[in-house]
């Protein structure tokens, strides 16, 4: 009886790892990371927070993933009666996987560190598609919306305008603030290689200005749960 019973409990003890391990294997279900295959199309005009935060969990429904809550890796500025947020405050704890499963951070001070792996092989759009870069044709699209400094964190309200207006503008008015995903500039210095904060866009913030320095108005998408 006690064998019987034992070979029973080593069956259901092999059955439910092979469940667990199948809820693990990668894929949308457990992506919890991707930057975003389209923008607004609006320029840097994403409806503010919210409405960066809907395009993540659009995007995220359509390929699978939307069980989770999705949160834009923006910050805002303290002007015009707007709050200040942070980034970096808005995406959970971590860690974060790509579709593929390969881990980008495990928490966030990781993810504003040296020990990330945000890069052009693994910052993959939520179809798993590796999204063009410096060099590439038809289009460079490596200019990442962020609006922050390179610890995740907002700029100053007295700053000059680095969100397009707390992402509300489609004009020639202000600017944004960009990161390169595939970690590629003109230089090796690191403002030329950063994820998220290299350099302002030029000319404001138009679909067109932005894809002028090599971008294409789109963000990145956090797993905030």
């Amino acid at each position: 009886m006690k064998t019987r019973m034992t070979r029973i409990s080593i069956v259901t003890c092999a059955a439910l790892a092979l469940v667990s391990c199948a809820s693990m294997e990668p894929g949308p279900k457990t992506m919890s990371f991707f930057v975003t295959s389209t923008g607004s199309g609006k320029g840097a005009d994403l409806g503010g927070l919210a409405g960066a935060d809907q395009h993540c969990q659009s995007l995220a429904q359509a390929a699978g993933a939307g069980g989770r809550t999705w949160r834009a890796y923006l910050s805002t500025q303290g002007k015009d009666s707007a709050p200040t947020v942070n980034a970096r405050d808005r995406i959970g704890k971590g860690p974060w996987h790509n579709v593929k499963g390969e881990r980008i951070a495990s928490d966030v001070d990781q993810l504003h560190g040296a020990g990330n792996n945000v890069t052009k092989q693994t910052a993959l759009d939520e179809k798993g598609q590796v999204v063009a870069g410096r060099g590439d044709k038809p289009a460079n699209r490596h200019d990442i919306l962020t609006g922050s400094r390179a610890d995740g964190t907002a700029f100053a309200a007295n700053d000059p305008d680095m969100t397009c207006g707390n992402w509300t503008r489609s004009g020639t008015e202000g600017a944004v603030v960009v990161g390169h995903h595939d970690r590629s500039g003109p230089t090796n210095d690191p403002w030329a290689t950063s994820w998220n904060s290299s350099h302002q866009s030029r000319g404001g913030c138009t679909q067109a200005a932005l894809r002028g320095t090599g971008g294409d108005g789109l963000i990145y998408c956090f797993a905030a749960n």
